[in-house]
Parts: structure tokens; C-alpha cells; sequence
């Protein structure tokens, strides 16, 4: 009988209806209890008809089941969870984060609890004679010979997170620690808001495919419209967005019913209507058309510096915008590489999982090929991946980078507990959601002093570990200071991993085995 789901369902009802004549003549003041029974009959005769299997073979009790799969990522993260195992961010980082945003200490007890032995450990050898450096190496300047009006940028700023993406306190709370602390805050692709605007903190402004804040009805870019606010004084450099890590090679889509009278009036899309980002940008479709249109960009907006962003894909592409650059003369001002590992509100998790390169094996191939073609000293490279501590940020300028974004570490900071329910709407510290009665919780005064803390003590911390390697400078660092352990022998530095290219190496077709292919079947005429 009791393999039977409805010869078990029917012995409760018979229970309950026995229960229920028992109680009443007994003990009637406790019948109120038996009023819940009835509940549970609905309930069971509901499941009985559903669609799903555990429900239909297990009436009532099957609902534990889904219960159960409900909390268990709270569970997981509260109770099981290590301090190293946790993802995309392990305990460890994110109690680092929290306390340097609070203004706290962030040591720790009784030695590390990493293995040093595990295959992939990254660490750095400090010198006897190490170094204080000095703090203007903790900023740079952006902007090559083309750019009229370069900026001095701190070595780490806000990534790409877009009014939309994140609420209107969180965008302003990031926008007021920005300006308290004199670094940089990137829009990301949803435009300038109100938001970034009220504090006057230095934006970088994202523009990608779907040309939000500049564009015509048609999804047009809009010169007209783009002049007008490129040219303001807070906006400080133009970033174009051909791709990111977290989905690279797909467009975004905003649903209708998530497009408000703010959203609306931000992006310059009709209220309640879906809005699509193209995979591709309408207004080039070969290099030599992209870096076209970022020397138009450059122009529009009195000579700002202007770069793009990409998460690395095909070799050949990347090194076809390479030689459009020797065929133009166009020089980007800034490159921002994004790593696969990269975050994002929503993605689909193929595309998270499986799709676009590493960071750190992204940036020697980047950088390489901007030496071997002689373009090096003209471009900044910008490192945006995983990025959360000193650590973090002396490894990504050892491997190609002269300085790094950072995007979740500084939601942590205002306040993100990794509930990983961005894509739901339902984020329950008001960081990430359009939910106003969530939202509200996020107090843009206490958070925008975590944002500068965070970034203040971070920062020290890289400029304290480059001086620990006996460096005068950030720049004076290489893939020879970065070691790595394999799984078997012992650790190797990073300059026996990727190929090392001489100036102007391409050029003179001098390339490593490893590049020649690609470079042989790049052009400049197309991706």
C-alpha cells in the first residue's frame, strides 16, 4: 500500500476525517487544530493533478523537497561553505573586501590557509631590499599623442555596472566614494544617469551596440546627441564595448516590463517596451571601420581618450584590429581586457562557463601583440577580472596590464552579500535590483565612505607588495615576478609560460610559433 502515492493520500484523508470525529467529541477545544487538515487535503488533491513527478508521487510531503532546494544555496553559504571553496568569490576575499570597507584591519591569525602546493598556486618572491614607493605611481597618466585631453587615472576603478543592472543608491553610492577618493567610476552600457551625475565623480562612459544616451529611434548612434554629453566635464574617457567576459559574442536584452520611466529616460527607449542590444555594432563591421569610428568618438568629445573592451576571443581578430591600426595610424588610447571569469547580472551560463579566454592568459597575449607591432608605450592597458585585492592587481600588471577595474569587489564594499539573485530582481541588500522598497535599504552616505575605504586600502596594499618586491615603480613589474605552481616540480615563473616578443617584432616578421597563424590570416578589412 504504501508504494501506492494515492492509497497513502487517501489513508490521510480517512486520518484526518477520524481525527477530526475523535477531536470533536473529546476534546472539542482543540479542534481548531483540525481545521489545518483540510488545507493539507486541498494542497494534496492539487498535487495529485501536477505536472511535476516528486509532487505527484509524494502529496504534501514533497514540497520539503523544493523547500529544501529553496534555502540551500543560504545554507550552503552560512553552514557548509569554507573560507577558500566559496564562488565566484570564496569567504576569504569577500571578509577582506567588508573589512577594509568598514575602515578595518584585515590580518589574519596563525598563518595562511591556502595550500601552497595545489596546482595553479600564483605567488610573488620579495627581495631583501625592499622598497617604498612613491604614491604618484599610484596613478597614470591615459592618453597617447592623438588624445588632446588625457586623464590622470588611479591604477583601480569602478568596471562597467550599468543604472539598471544595479539600483540608483548603489550607482550613487559608488559615484560619491569615486569622487571622495579622485578615481573613476565606468557607466557601463545603460548610459549616464542621474545617479552618476548628482556627486560629480570622474565617469568613464561605456558605449556599446545598442548606443544607449546617444542614439537615434532606430537604435542609431546619434553624433549629435553623444557631442552633447561626451563633452561634459565629468565624463573623463569614452570606452567602446565590443564584448564582455561574462557572455562574450552575445547581445544584451532588457524585458519591457523592467524598462521604467527612469530606465527609459537614461537608455532613450520607450517606457515598457523590450529592449534589445545586438550582438555586433551597426556602425562598423571590419577594424579598420571600428577604429574609424573611436577616432569619430575622439573628436565628438574635444579629444578625450577613447579605447574599447573586449573579452578576448579568436587570436586572428584581435590581431586584424592590430594591423588596422598600422594600415590607419589610429592608436586606441586604452584597451580594456575582460576576463571570461568576469560577473554580470545575467548570462546565459553556457556563455559564463564556457565561452571567451582567462585573464591572466588574455593580457601576455594583448600585450605581446601591441610590442610586436610597436604600439605598446601608445596604449593603456586595462585589466577587468576577478579583480579584489592588492594581490590581484600587482598579478595582472605583472602579466601584461598597467592597471585594473574592478566590479563586484566594489558591490561588496557597498554592501553585496553574493545572494547570486541579480538576475531576479529580489537582491536582498538593495544592491542589485529596481525593487524601490529593497533599494531603499542601501544608505548612499555610509556606503559611498565603505567605496573610498575599500579602494584607499587596496590600492596601499598593491603599492605595499611592488615596493616588498624590491620595485621602485608598478611599471618595473613582469611576468618573471609572477610564479606558478604546476602539478608536478616545482614552480616556474610566468615568463617560461607565454612567449616573450621584442618591439616591433611583428613587424619584421619576427613572430613566436605560437602567433604566426593567426597573425598570417588576420586583416585588417575584416574580423
Amino acid at each position: 500500500m504504501f508504494g501506492n502515492p494515492l492509497a497513502v493520500y487517501y489513508a490521510f484523508l480517512a486520518l484526518t476525517a477520524l481525527l477530526g470525529g475523535l477531536l470533536a467529541l473529546l476534546a472539542p477545544q482543540w479542534l481548531w487544530l483540525w481545521s489545518v487538515m483540510p488545507l493539507l487535503a486541498w494542497l494534496g488533491a492539487r498535487d495529485l493533478r501536477s505536472t511535476r513527478n516528486v509532487l505527484r508521487n509524494y502529496p504534501v510531503i514533497g514540497h520539503m523537497r523544493y523547500l529544501f532546494e529553496f534555502i540551500r544555496p543560504e545554507m550552503r553559504q552560512y553552514f557548509f561553505e569554507s573560507d577558500l571553496s566559496g564562488r565566484p568569490f570564496n569567504r576569504a576575499q569577500r571578509e577582506i573586501v567588508n573589512a577594509r570597507a568598514r575602515g578595518e584591519g584585515d590580518t589574519s591569525p596563525f598563518g595562511t590557509r591556502r595550500d601552497m602546493e595545489d596546482t595553479g598556486f600564483h605567488f610573488v618572491q620579495h627581495s631583501l631590499v625592499p622598497q617604498v614607493v612613491d604614491a604618484r605611481h599610484a596613478r597614470l597618466t591615459i592618453g597617447n599623442a592623438q588624445c588632446s585631453k588625457p586623464y590622470s587615472s588611479s591604477r583601480l576603478n569602478i568596471s562597467a555596472m550599468s543604472f539598471g543592472s544595479l539600483s540608483g543608491n548603489a550607482v550613487e553610492a559608488m559615484n560619491k566614494g569615486a569622487k571622495l577618493g579622485d578615481f573613476a567610476q565606468d557607466t557601463g552600457e545603460g548610459a549616464i544617469s542621474p545617479y552618476h551625475e548628482v556627486h560629480g565623480g570622474d565617469l568613464i562612459w561605456e558605449i556599446a551596440s545598442g548606443y544607449f544616451g546617444c542614439r537615434n529611434d532606430d537604435g542609431t548612434f546619434n553624433a549629435e546627441r553623444f557631442a552633447q554629453k561626451a563633452t561634459r566635464e565629468q565624463v573623463k574617457m569614452i570606452e567602446l564595448k565590443l564584448s564582455q567576459g561574462a557572455k562574450p559574442g552575445h547581445g544584451g536584452f532588457l524585458p519591457g516590463s523592467k524598462v521604467n520611466r527612469e530606465i527609459a529616460s537614461t537608455r532613450e527607449i520607450p517606457i515598457g517596451q523590450d529592449c534589445a542590444s545586438p550582438a555586433s555594432h551597426p556602425a562598423f563591421d571590419t577594424p579598420v571601420g571600428m577604429l574609424r569610428f573611436l577616432q569619430r568618438l575622439r573628436e565628438l568629445s574635444g579629444g578625450k581618450p577613447v579605447g574599447f573592451k573586449l573579452c578576448l576571443g579568436r587570436h586572428h581578430e584581435f590581431m586584424a584590429v592590430c594591423k588596422a591600426m598600422l594600415e590607419t595610424g589610429i592608436v586606441p588610447d586604452f584597451i580594456t581586457v575582460d576576463g571570461a571569469e568576469g560577473g554580470t547580472g545575467a548570462a546565459p551560463t553556457e556563455f559564463s562557463d564556457f565561452i571567451g579566454t582567462y585573464i591572466n592568459e588574455a593580457l601576455p597575449f594583448v600585450h605581446n601583440c601591441l610590442v610586436g607591432i610597436g604600439k605598446r608605450e601608445e596604449v593603456t592597458v586595462i585589466a577587468g577580472g576577478k579583480v579584489a585585492m592588492g594581490f590581484d592587481m600587482v598579478e595582472k600588471l605583472a602579466l601584461g596590464a598597467d592597471m585594473c577595474n574592478a566590479a563586484r569587489a566594489f558591490m561588496f564594499s557597498v554592501g553585496c552579500i553574493q545572494a547570486l539573485r541579480c538576475h531576479a530582481n529580489t537582491c536582498p541588500t538593495g544592491v542589485a535590483t529596481q525593487d524601490p522598497a529593497r533599494s531603499r535599504s542601501l544608505d548612499v552616505e555610509s556606503k559611498s565612505k565603505q567605496v573610498h575605504n575599500y579602494h584607499r586600502a587596496t590600492v596601499a596594499s598593491f603599492m605595499d607588495i611592488v615596493g616588498t618586491l624590491g620595485l621602485e615603480s608598478p611599471d618595473e613589474l613582469g611576468p618573471q615576478h609572477i610564479f606558478r605552481r604546476s602539478m608536478k616540480g616545482p614552480s616556474r615563473s610566468c615568463r617560461f609560460l607565454h612567449p616573450q616578443v621584442a618591439s616591433g617584432a611583428f613587424i619584421k616578421g619576427e613572430l613566436p610559433e605560437e602567433y604566426a597563424e593567426a597573425w598570417d590570416i588576420a586583416r585588417a578589412e575584416h574580423f
